[in-house]
């Protein structure tokens, strides 16, 4: 996979109206990162949920030029959306892109992408905290060949191991400027694997077998696995684990847990340096909590945040930043913050609590 991170100050996604070559396509018309987004959505959910929308301009052909698009995706449901956020999308003959640029600031996330060799799919993995309203985006450039005029359909989907409703989980376009209701995503369902052990350090090539699987993404051991998913075949590459790691597929439909596991051999892949961290970017807040706080540091993907030995609140952390809400304090006064991640915990930094 490719990690591809857009430079800070990327336009907001394209406000947009209609959908036809050349012209503007939409399937919502958000406004900013980090704000709601019209998509194809129902009333919040009890529970995390993550909702889909598309929106930008395709290919012309006369004259020639490139298209810009981009998809966006709502943290829609009534608690913080956490985990790995899957997000396909599959382009018809006449148009492919080279891939997707995202951008927020802080960095708290970690982004993977990897783009089909022809071009027409893309796939992204984006982890990070969202509470519920928060809207990203990433852009795309859409390429078509300058003479043949598209057909058919771009359709996007999103999935979420924590996200248990599947609506507004898939966004269809049609080229020729109508917007059909998606179906109702299939429930996917794992019934087979063909190898079940490999070494600690990954690299193992697996095939899981079952239905439903179509635009899946892989978790082993909770941990996303690079590779592709047709309707009833996945084919990934394992990685790092120890002991018996459970399985399961996440799809636009839901997600299947497979009745086996992957059992790691030998040593276990190496582990990850110790987080560090360097400074915060407010260093005091009321002993009510609330403060929003940014910690900066290195190492610091997948970690927790702690105040004074109390877990921060909503805290989403990229490789050198993790942002959080500070809890409330015991009293006024300054506390340890600490960042802890599979590879320990960093030395702290200090914050304040302030009467």
């Amino acid at each position: 996979m490719i990690t591809r991170l857009a430079k800070a100050g990327l336009a907001a996604a394209l406000s947009v109206t209609t959908l036809a070559t050349g012209a503007a396509a939409s399937s919502a018309a958000p406004a900013s990162a980090g704000s709601p987004a019209a998509s194809a959505d129902v009333p919040a959910v009890q529970g995390p949920h993550v909702t889909l929308s598309m929106n930008g301009f395709l290919p012309s052909t006369t004259p020639p030029g490139p298209g810009k698009f981009s998809i966006g995706w709502t943290s829609a449901g009534t608690q913080d959306l956490t985990g790995p956020t899957h997000i396909t999308l599959d382009l018809p003959p006449g148009i492919k892109t080279d891939g997707a640029m995202f951008t927020y600031v802080p960095a708290d996330y970690t982004i993977y992408e990897n783009v089909s060799s022809d071009g027409h799919h893309l796939e992204v993995v984006f982890t990070g905290t969202r509470q519920p309203g928060h809207y990203d985006f990433m852009k795309l450039t859409l390429y078509g060949n300058g003479t043949q005029q598209p057909t058919d359909r771009i359709v996007a989907t999103i999935g979420n191991p924590n996200d248990t409703d599947p609506t507004g989980h898939m966004v269809i376009l049609q080229v020729d400027g109508t917007t059909p209701a998606p179906p109702a995503p299939v429930a996917p369902v794992v019934t087979g694997i063909d190898t079940s052990t490999g070494p600690g350090v990954g690299g193992t090539a697996v095939d899981i077998r079952g239905t439903g699987l179509g635009n899946g993404m892989v978790l082993i051991g909770g941990v996303p696995a690079t590779g592709t998913c047709t309707d009833t075949d996945c084919t990934v590459t394992t990685p790092g684990g120890t002991g018996s790691a459970p399985i399961s597929v996440v799809t636009a439909g839901g997600t299947a847990a497979a009745p086996f596991t992957f059992d790691y051999t030998g040593d276990p892949p190496p582990a990850p340096p110790v987080p560090t961290v360097s400074s915060l970017s407010t260093a005091s807040g009321p002993v009510a909590g609330g403060t929003q706080v940014v910690v900066i540091g290195n190492d610091l993907t997948y970690g927790t945040v702690n105040f004074g030995g109390v877990p921060a609140l909503h805290t989403s952390c990229g490789p050198r930043y993790c942002s959080a809400t500070a809890p409330a304090g015991a009293a006024p006064g300054p506390v340890d913050v600490t960042v802890t991640t599979v590879g320990g915990t960093s030395a702290a930094a200090t914050f304040t609590y302030t009467a």
